[in-house]
């Protein structure tokens, strides 16, 4: 069985890190290994699960702190390890909430000061189509996009402009009511508050209390040379505004390459199907190779050139992505047999017919060399 790593290793932050050094090394970690962006790369998804499990206990105070006491046996260690329920204290029936209260960080105390505070904002998705040059060049692209957003005019509270939110008198703040039989207590959002653990008496007339917008926005990017279908460029602090302080979501555009009437692409190669005559197959031309930036490159088809022979073109392929290197273009020969012929071409096809030897076929030739050794043995 794999050994785990520690939880400060996993994040590359030092054990006396602030909650906002933690949750910094966690988003920028968690977006370069994001399953989204690594489609079937198991060990993206393994680290991404790591990440996850290292950022829940040490962006929680109490589970950091008995992570950092008992190390990874922190939940089970709370039970003292003397016998007994080291640290707890009974103090009858009423005491059994305080065991609760330890074990599940504060019981609805804990929950209700991860729901109030900070909280990151969504990351927003945008599909960006561009040209197979705009890919293949680079580019800079304008786009429209929705959002919600805080509302300008009670600033994102959801109350009046003159007042403030209240705090929910069934909760008292907490966002969560719990009940208590005996041994058994039951803890459940507050449906006065919806868990907010405030109450808008006077809502905002341009949200409706909500504090959010829906607003459209407009934004640049720079797509770099070489991207390719499929790719997506994340554009940092550019999704939905953070709740209580949070920071902003990210935007994620996705990348779809429309195709070229010449040109396909593989990597940073490119392939062009290249159609000659039967007389330049023959007898060798020299000719003018179309490229992707618009001009042409002369190339010599060597004499006796057959069908589907491919020939390389360096350096006339796409640029690397972020790299230096730029890839080959793939000529596939596509030779073209003649149709509707003069008689005057015939005749001339059939002299040459009757003046063949047979050694200008090769490949004639070894074919009827097989049929005679298989029937004549």
């Amino acid at each position: 069985m794999a050994t785990k790593r520690d939880y400060y290793e996993v994040l590359g932050v030092p054990k006396d890190a602030s909650a906002e050094d933690i949750k910094k090394a966690y988003r920028k970690l968690a977006k370069e290994c994001h399953p989204d962006l690594h489609p079937n790369d198991k060990q993206a998804e393994e680290r991404f699960k790591e990440l996850n499990e290292a950022n829940e206990v040490l962006s929680d105070p109490e589970k950091r702190a008995r992570y950092d006491q008992f190390g990874f046996d922190g939940p089970q260690a709370g039970f003292g390890g003397q016998g007994g329920y080291g640290g707890f204290d009974f103090g009858g029936f009423g005491g059994m909430g305080d065991i609760f209260d330890q074990l599940f960080g504060g019981g609805m105390g804990g929950a209700s000061a991860r729901r109030n505070g900070p909280m990151a904002g969504n990351d927003l998705r945008y599909d960006l189509r561009i040209s197979f040059e705009e890919a293949a060049f680079g580019c800079e692209k304008s786009f429209e996009f929705t959002r919600t957003e805080n509302c300008d005019t009670c600033h994102g509270t959801g109350a009046k402009p003159g007042t403030q939110p209240k705090t929910c008198p069934t909760c008292k703040g907490t966002g969560q009511v719990r009940m208590q039989g005996g041994f058994m207590v039951t803890v459940r959002t507050c449906s006065t508050c919806g868990g907010s653990g405030r109450v808008i008496t006077d809502k905002c007339p341009a949200c409706a209390g909500t504090g959010r917008v829906r607003r459209r926005r407009t934004a640049s990017v720079k797509v770099p040379a070489g991207i390719d279908n499929g790719q997506t460029i994340v554009m940092n602090g550019q999704g939905e505004p953070g709740r209580n302080g949070g920071p902003n979501g990210d935007l994620y555009i996705q990348v779809t390459v429309r195709p070229h009437k010449l040109f396909r692409r593989e990597g940073i190669n490119l392939h062009l199907d290249f159609p000659i005559s039967f007389t330049q197959a023959a007898l060798g031309a020299d000719v003018e190779v179309p490229t992707l930036g618009g001009g042409k490159v002369n190339f010599h088809i060597p004499e006796g050139t057959q069908n589907d022979t491919e020939y390389r073109i360096k350096g006339q392929g796409v640029q690397q992505l972020r790299g230096n290197y730029r890839g080959d273009m793939i000529l596939h020969i596509r030779v073209e047999v003649p149709r509707r012929l003069n008689e005057k071409q015939k005749e001339l096809l059939r002299q040459f017919a009757d003046t063949a030897t047979g050694r200008e076929y090769e490949g004639r030739k070894s074919f009827l060399d097989k049929v005679k050794e298989l029937f004549n043995p």
